[in-house]
């Protein structure tokens, strides 16, 4: 439900896991054969849909797509109810919504592996994806001497970050305009951690010496009537070919997508040689893959 959730060598086992899967997609057989995983969306994918479903298929198992509204627990049932029936019929369950609480209750009420897809609150498969890449990029260099930044919204993906630099200590650096910060006790957690962790308001600041400049829209899906207020608050935390030009050298750009180009990304550092979006979104499919090898392997 959370990377805070793994310990670090599970984590670790993760990433390596991923890596191979990166280069042979069915090295580790067909762990999933004879099984079914429950795919819960209660927002809309592109990326996380067709990851899991293809990662599944490759693992030998079988995916069942439920739309929330079609099921229901659109309708109302409640959240425990669907958790309980679930568990009678699949031996796992993603799901992509909202509500944090949601994903909690499946893991309570139920009887199987829960996976969180993403929510408002956290999205442990991307970063961890994106961990995959960071790796992939820099490998001659333990992932503790790595320096990331994150520009932007205080977001699920800055939750998740802070998580991982927690768990694994990389230094860790977000920009963040006042109101736009990370939840606050995993904000703590993080700088209580032994990862360097730092929260300022300029970009600039964080960027400089960084390894890895990370950032992702500034509304995300629900807050699209936030939006004005937000395009205004996030003016100078664009990540742009100026602002990529403080980073270290060699530097890659990540985003977990969709983009916003001129918005918080620069078309020319999104399509520009810093960027490894399309690695990452595929490293999706990988580490996921992991995840559910490890959980039901």
């Amino acid at each position: 439900m959370s990377i805070a959730d793994w310990p670090p060598d599970r984590l670790r086992s993760a990433l390596d896991m991923a890596a191979r899967f990166r280069l042979d997609p069915y090295w580790a057989g067909r762990p999933l054969e004879g099984r079914s995983v429950a795919l819960v969306f209660a927002k809309s994918s592109t990326r996380t849909r067709v990851s899991f479903e293809v990662g599944i298929a490759q693992l030998g198992g079988h995916s069942v797509f439920l739309a929330s509204r079609d099921i229901q627990l659109g309708r109302g049932e409640p959240v425990a109810d669907t958790a309980r029936v679930l568990s009678r019929y699949v031996q796992a369950i993603m799901i992509r919504t909202f509500s944090q609480e949601d994903v909690e209750q499946l893991a309570r009420y139920g009887s199987i592996p829960v996976i969180n897809g993403l929510t408002d609150f956290l999205h442990p498969c991307q970063v961890l994806a994106d961990l995959a890449t960071v790796e992939g990029e820099f490998p001659s260099r333990d992932l503790a001497s790595l320096r990331v930044a994150w520009i932007g919204d205080g977001n699920n993906m800055a939750n998740s970050w802070l998580n991982a630099a927690a768990r694994l200590g990389f230094s860790l650096g977000l920009a963040c305009p006042a109101g736009y910060e990370p939840d606050r006790a995993i904000l703590d957690r993080a700088m209580a951690s032994d990862a360097e962790v730092s929260m300022v308001r300029d970009p600039r600041e964080v960027v400089e010496g960084a390894d890895v400049i990370t950032t992702d829209v500034w509304a995300s899906m629900g807050q699209e009537e936030e939006a004005a207020d937000r395009n205004a608050a996030f003016q100078g935390y664009t990540v742009d070919e100026e602002l990529m030009a403080r980073a270290a050298a060699g530097a890659i750009f990540l985003h977990c997508l969709p983009a916003h180009r001129g918005e918080e990304v620069s078309c020319g550092v999104l399509e520009g040689p810093w960027s490894r979006v399309w690695d990452q979104a595929e490293n999706r499919l990988h580490a996921q893959k992991a995840i559910m090898t490890l959980l039901l392997g």
